[in-house]
């Protein structure tokens, strides 16, 4: 899997706006506390408040606050909300491809890789992230011997 800058960006405002949550917070706190690229974070919070997931309020005062409590709002939502589903295989969803031959069980394979993306990222919040209290699964994954090491 790889995360893209713009789903990495889209993470970390959200994870701001969550931490000073319920106020408003205006653009340039996101792009000073997390060094974001400003032309990313405009994109991406229009991007987030058409998925429904932020809120903006004009004028001086105005700012961006999350749409919804954090508990409800999961990292898979935010990275679908700025590039679309969590697995394509050459731009289709896992479940759409077919194989021939030696690989024709290959479909299987990105399904279940597409459910343990859904595992770690549909089922951890903006709020587990922010607290340190992830969830004992996401914990468990990470704790194992290799999870850090590169491949």
């Amino acid at each position: 899997m790889q995360i893209s800058a713009k789903a990495d960006y889209a993470v970390r405002a959200m994870l701001e706006l969550a931490a000073h949550g319920p106020e408003l917070v205006k653009a340039n706190v996101l792009i000073d506390h997390q060094g974001l690229p400003r032309k990313f974070v405009e994109t991406i919070l229009v991007e987030l408040r058409h998925a429904g997931l932020v809120c903006s309020h004009r004028g001086a005062e105005g700012g961006y606050t999350l749409a919804k409590p954090a508990t409800e709002i999961s990292l898979g939502s935010v990275i679908r909300a700025v590039d679309g589903p969590l697995a394509e295989v050459r731009g289709l969803r896992p479940h759409e491809t077919a194989y021939a031959g030696a690989a024709e069980h290959l479909p299987e394979v990105w399904v279940a890789a597409r459910a343990s993306l859904r595992r770690v990222l549909d089922e951890t919040t903006l709020a587990q992230v922010l607290s340190g209290r992830l969830p004992p699964h996401v914990r468990k994954m990470a704790a194992t011997p290799d999870a850090w090491l590169p491949r």
